[in-house]
């Protein structure tokens, strides 16, 4: 069951206001009981005084039935007061003592008493009256009846409670309007992303009459948008460069094909066609398989099989493989510094390959080629030199992008599919390191860079490893 923001908050507002209102109405509710008992403790030290002084002014026997006269005049016939004196001489006594159980002590002459099978308390006071005469010293005590002062507090604890409870129904029922009110940006932002398909994928959620909370979520929705329409238009743009780079081999196979099937061909010109098919077929394997392996480094995948070798001996051990395209095309090759590093010999040295056939395809006859190993703060940089035209900053901008390749270099496109200094890229990244192009004094260079020890590409191995694990998939880059 799905669970409503709109709900939750009228639940949270009217748990709120329960808690407020009960808090405000406990504190009236105490201040008008000690307000209440202490009028009553007021009344009752009132009486209490005059009885004292009618029971001081009596010295002897006689006077006394004076006092027990007036106080019984002082006893209301409600018997809401009582009066009890009590003392060592039988003669001055009055009333009937107050027994029950202590409820609470108010301060230092008061007290509340519950009498036994009562429901209300008795407030009483007490005090000592001086000798006199023949009138012994004798204490006098003054209760009152405490039932009107607490039915009053009943019935306003009721009426209370009752109003305590409305209210928070009130607050709930008006905060889920009001929620509803206050979420209806969100719904109007629900309504846009639901809208946002490939079709219209240029869309984006407007943020300019959103309030501060949901404008930075509004923005971060836009940029998770601009990625996905950069990564869609890249993918668009990549499906095209593969059919287009696919397309050419297989129509010169059909062609070919055709060719060969319109008449009746000799077994040498059978034997020549199938050479120039399997020379397209080899192409299309190299396509597929640098697709693949660039399909599993976006996946995140990273080297293994890491080793500590001198990349400058790595380096020179490709140049001995490209001697031969080195000496037909008349260049040369300069090495410079040296640096070790945990890397992956055979993902490196494709690398370093895919750099040399990069210069090598645009340099003039006769020149030298410069390779340059130099450490860089826990990375070293490989780089290959060739001299040429400055590169445009465009062409900078995207010379890694696969299937791209420079006007110049469309009449090698037989030779070259645009994917190599992807490739490096991606190694580069599998090492934990990046790429880089500098075009100065006319010397373009192309370089990549790769982390010295190997921690961050074993952190990453680790959580690629921990990921992949739990789904089941393979975890091995192979080169």
């Amino acid at each position: 069951m799905k669970r409503s923001i709109s709900l939750r908050l009228s639940a949270m507002f009217a748990a709120v206001s329960l808690v407020v209102f009960t808090l405000t109405g406990t504190g009236l509710f105490l201040l008008m009981k000690n307000q209440l008992f202490n009028e009553a403790r007021e009344t009752l030290d009132t009486r209490a005084r005059i009885a004292t002084l009618i029971v001081a002014h009596a010295p002897d026997v006689k006077k006394w039935a004076f006092v027990q006269e007036k106080l019984r005049d002082l006893s209301p016939a409600d018997s809401r007061m009582h009066y009890y004196v009590e003392g060592p001489d039988p003669r001055f006594r009055f009333g009937t003592p107050i027994v029950g159980e202590v409820v609470d002590t108010m301060g230092a002459n008061h007290q509340r008493v519950r009498p036994p099978g009562s429901d209300f308390d008795v407030l009483m006071t007490s005090f000592m009256v001086p000798a006199s005469g023949d009138r012994p010293e004798v204490r006098l005590v003054v209760a009152s009846d405490c039932e009107r002062t607490q039915l009053m507090l009943r019935r306003f604890g009721i009426v209370l409670g009752l109003l305590i409870a409305m209210s928070t129904i009130a607050v709930a029922l008006l905060s889920r309007v009001v929620t509803r009110f206050g979420l209806a940006p969100l719904t109007r932002l629900s309504r846009e992303a639901a809208q946002v398909s490939p079709s219209n994928r240029r869309q984006r959620l407007r943020t300019d009459e959103l309030p501060e909370e949901l404008h930075e979520l509004a923005s971060s929705f836009n940029g998770a948008l601009e990625r996905l329409d950069k990564s869609y238009g890249r993918l668009e743009s990549f499906n095209a460069d593969v059919a287009h780079e696919l397309r050419t081999p297989v129509s010169i196979l059909i062609g070919q094909t055709q060719v060969a099937l319109t008449r009746d061909r000799s077994v040498l010109q059978l034997r020549q066609t199938l050479q120039s098919n399997l020379e397209e077929f080899e192409r299309l394997r190299v396509i597929v398989n640098d697709m693949l392996f660039l399909s599993r480094s976006d996946r995140g995948e990273r080297a293994t099989d890491l080793a500590e070798v001198s990349l400058r001996s790595e380096v020179e051990r490709m140049l001995e493989f490209l001697e031969m395209p080195l000496e037909e095309a008349l260049l040369h090759v300069e090495v410079q510094g040296d640096a070790r590093a945990w890397v992956n010999t055979s993902l490196i040295g494709r690398a370093v390959s895919n750099l040399f056939v990069n210069a090598i395809q645009h340099s003039a006859p006769g020149m030298t080629l410069q390779a340059t190993i130099a450490p860089q703060d826990g990375h070293v940089e490989i780089a290959v030199s060739n001299p040429g035209e400055p590169l445009d900053p465009v062409v900078r901008e995207h010379i890694f992008d696969r299937f791209y390749r420079i006007q110049e270099a469309r009449s090698n496109s037989h030779e070259n599919h645009g994917l190599g200094l992807s490739i490096v890229k991606a190694v580069a990244e599998m090492h934990g390191g990046t790429v880089f192009v500098r075009s100065a004094n006319g010397v373009n260079t192309f370089g990549f860079s790769v982390a010295v020890d190997g921690t961050p590409v074993a952190a990453a191995f680790e959580s690629e490893k921990e990921h992949r694990g739990r789904a089941g998939l393979p975890l091995h880059v192979s080169p």
